[in-house]
C-alpha cells in the first residue's frame, strides 16, 4: 500500500462558532480532529461522553477513520444553562485494494503465543489508562521523522468483497537507525525496550494530554523511559522493523480515547528530509 509524497490538507480554523462553544483549529472529517474553547467551568460532552477541559475551558476532541457523518457536542454551565454544537464530520475516500483472492489467515496461534500476546495488549491497554497533565495537544505537532511516505492511514484490502483490516498509522520509510523525535510535548506511558512486542516491536507511546496518545512501532532503540517527560523536537527513538515489518520504517499512530486519527491531519505537509 505504498505511496509517494503527498502534500494533505493543513490545520485551519473550521470556522464553527455557537456561542458560547467555538472550535478555532481542526478538521472535522473522519480522521481528523479539533480543539475546541467553551467557558472556564463549563462541562463538555461529545455525544453524551463527557470530555476533559483544561481550566481556561479548553478540550480536544477526535473523530475515527470510520466516525459517522455528525456529531453532537453539548456544553452545560455550572447553572445548567447550555449550548449545543451539531459537526458535520466530512467522510473521506480511502484508499482501497481490490484483491481478487480469499483472506488467508495466519495459522491459529499455538498456547505460548496467545499468552504473550495477551500480556502485550493488557500493557498497552494500561499504558492508554494512563491520563497525563500535559499539554502537548495544543502544539502544532512536528513530524518525528521525514522521509517517504510507503503506508497511508486508512488504507484497506478488501478480499473478494470481505474488508480486511485498515492500516491504522502512516508510515515513513527510513533507514534503520535513523533518529526520530517528539511530535509534541508528552509524557511516555509505554517503552517496550527490553524484549520485542510480537506485532509492534520496540513500541513506544506517549500521551500528549487530554487523551491524544501517540504510538511509534518497530524501533531499534528507544531512547527515553517510562515516566519521563519528553518536550517537542526531543529524540526519543530510533527507526527499525522490529516486530512485524517487511522493512524499516517508522510507524505513527495517534489515537484520541478509542478514535484512532490520521497523522497527516495533525502534523504539516510531509516532504523529503
Amino acid at each position: 500500500m505504498g505511496c509517494g509524497l503527498i502534500a494533505p490538507m493543513t490545520a485551519r480554523a473550521i470556522n464553527i462558532d455557537v456561542t458560547p462553544l467555538s472550535f478555532p483549529r481542526g478538521q472535522t472529517t473522519q480522521g481528523g480532529w479539533a480543539q475546541g474553547q467553551a467557558p472556564a467551568g463549563w462541562s463538555v460532552t461529545l455525544d453524551g461522553a463527557l470530555i476533559p477541559t483544561d481550566a481556561q475551558g479548553r478540550f480536544f476532541v477526535g473523530f475515527d477513520r470510520d466516525a459517522a457523518k455528525g456529531a453532537t457536542l453539548i456544553g452545560t454551565a455550572p447553572d445548567g444553562t447550555q449550548a449545543q454544537a451539531a459537526l458535520t464530520i466530512t467522510p473521506r475516500a480511502w484508499r482501497i485494494e481490490q484483491v481478487n483472492a480469499p483472506f488467508r489467515p495466519p495459522a491459529l496461534p499455538d498456547a505460548e503465543f496467545t499468552r504473550i500476546r495477551s500480556a502485550e495488549l493488557a500493557r498497552i491497554t494500561a499504558a492508554r489508562a494512563l491520563a497525563s497533565a500535559s499539554d502537548g495537544w495544543r502544539q502544532d505537532f512536528v513530524w518525528p521523522a521525514k522521509g517517504r511516505i510507503s503506508g497511508l492511514f486508512g488504507a484497506q484490502r478488501v478480499y473478494q468483497g470481505a474488508p480486511g483490516s485498515y492500516h491504522g498509522g502512516t508510515d515513513v520509510a527510513l533507514p534503520t537507525g535513523t533518529p526520530y523525535v517528539a511530535p509534541a510535548d508528552g509524557v511516555v506511558v509505554l517503552a517496550v525496550a527490553d524484549t520485542p512486542f510480537t506485532q509492534e516491536g520496540h513500541l513506544l507511546m506517549v500521551d500528549h494530554g487530554m487523551g491524544l496518545v501517540s504510538a511509534f512501532l518497530h524501533s531499534s532503540a528507544l531512547l527515553v523511559r517510562e515516566g519521563d517527560r519528553v518536550t517537542q523536537g526531543q529524540p526519543i527513538g530510533k527507526v527499525g522493523m522490529t516486530g512485524r515489518a517487511s522493512g524499516p520504517h517508522l510507524h505513527w499512530g495517534l489515537r484520541w480515547r478509542e478514535a484512532r486519527l490520521d497523522p497527516l491531519l495533525i502534523a504539516p505537509a510531509l516532504s523529503a528530509g
